[in-house]
């Protein structure tokens, strides 16, 4: 069940092959499922030969994801096959407080549940993605002052407690690093760094297929690489970090004097445009990227890096500078420089990681309930 859960969709020898077990097995396996209403199974064809395409059922229930960006949230619906049935985009004012955030993300799950004439009794897990370190174990915050007005707020335990469903929760950076390999950009990798760059920066970790969490749940925080001892005073204390040279406020900031009032969306446009100082902003922000990307590489050597958020919308822009100086400073390799590529999910990709999330919560709970 996981393994279909993941891939969305495999034949019975693909399936045979992922699991380890001989194809009367899968077969045998796949019989019994099905008639119990977990699997569906479909004729197909591969290669010129004929064979059983295998899926969820979709009649098991739904599952939610929900992004909280720093300006704007993201809640998506999607059945047990992966289809994203809904999706909706709100936004939210700055240093938006857990308990208002939490609260609007409840009303718009619900709305948008009975919208498809459908019931929360229906919807088997939720999975949550915020822009700061997460103890997954707990689903609280793991860290102070990095999403103000969410220090030590347990995430799972709030929002479990306004929708009565299980409540899975992560740091959004991990999410799209699992989105990516699963349904991206990484597909077949196994070893992946994801960045992303928008408001701040974030990174996630992908070893063996896997996120990881490291021991409390910051392993990943690229953007606090520290680039510069003397440098500018960063919110999570320290001086230097490399959210301090490439976050969108800084980028901003950097243009006041010469172009006014910009948003990100506007400095992207304008680069791709040909504005010299947009593209300068862009393109140093790559350097930047770089240059701590390299020191995340040294260290655990991935087969590629995915680079998501809305700066990297930018393209070429931001990822050649971004590729020449990790091609610089990394150990050099028979393999070659690692591959830098731009994000295949775009905007949604945390939020398609918090379905898979919460997916794969819910074959967990379907398998122990079908062995039950």
């Amino acid at each position: 069940m996981s393994a279909v859960q993941q891939r969305g969709s495999l034949t019975q020898v693909e399936l045979a092959g992922v699991t380890g077990l001989s194809p009367a097995t899968v077969s045998n396996i796949v019989k019994e499922l099905t008639v119990l209403g977990v699997l569906h199974t479909a004729p197909t064809s591969r290669s010129g030969r004929r064979a059983q395409q295998v899926t969820l059922a979709r009649n098991l229930g739904l599952v939610a994801g929900v992004h909280f960006g720093t300006r704007s949230m993201r809640v998506a619906l999607s059945d047990v096959a992966h289809r994203v049935i809904a999706e909706q985009r709100m936004p939210l004012p700055p240093d938006h407080r857990a308990d208002a955030g939490l609260d609007r993300a409840a009303l718009l799950l619900t709305e948008m549940v009975e919208s498809l004439d459908a019931s929360m009794g229906e919807v088997l897990a939720v999975g949550v993605g915020v822009p700061a370190p997460v103890d997954v174990r707990t689903g609280r915050i793991a860290t102070v002052g990095m999403l103000r007005g969410w220090d030590g707020v347990s995430v799972s335990e709030v929002l479990e407690r306004r929708i009565g469903i299980p409540v899975h929760v992560d740091n959004d950076a991990n999410l799209g690093a699992l989105a990516e390999v699963r349904l991206g950009a990484a597909r077949g990798a196994r070893h992946v760094l994801y960045l992303k760059v928008s408001h701040g920066v974030g990174g996630g970790l992908v070893l063996n297929g896997e996120v990881f969490h490291g021991r409390s749940g910051t392993a990943g925080e690229i953007g606090h690489v520290t680039l510069d001892d003397n440098g500018p005073i960063c919110r999570c204390g320290n001086r230097g970090c490399l959210e301090t040279f490439v976050g969108a406020p800084v980028l901003l900031a950097m243009l006041a004097a010469s172009h006014g009032h910009l948003t990100l969306r506007d400095v992207i446009t304008r680069a791709q445009d040909g504005d010299p100082g947009c593209r300068r902003v862009i393109s140093d922000a790559g350097l930047h990227l770089g240059a701590a990307a390299a020191n995340v590489c040294n260290v655990f050597d991935p087969e590629l890096v995915v680079v998501g958020g809305q700066l990297a919308e930018a393209g070429a822009i931001l990822l050649d500078p971004l590729r020449t100086v990790l091609a610089q400073r990394t150990v050099p390799s028979t393999a070659g420089p690692v591959d830098v590529v731009a994000s295949e999910l775009g905007a949604s990709a945390e939020v398609r990681g918090a379905l898979a999330v919460a997916l794969d919560r819910a074959a967990i709970a379907g398998s122990v309930a079908v062995v039950g």
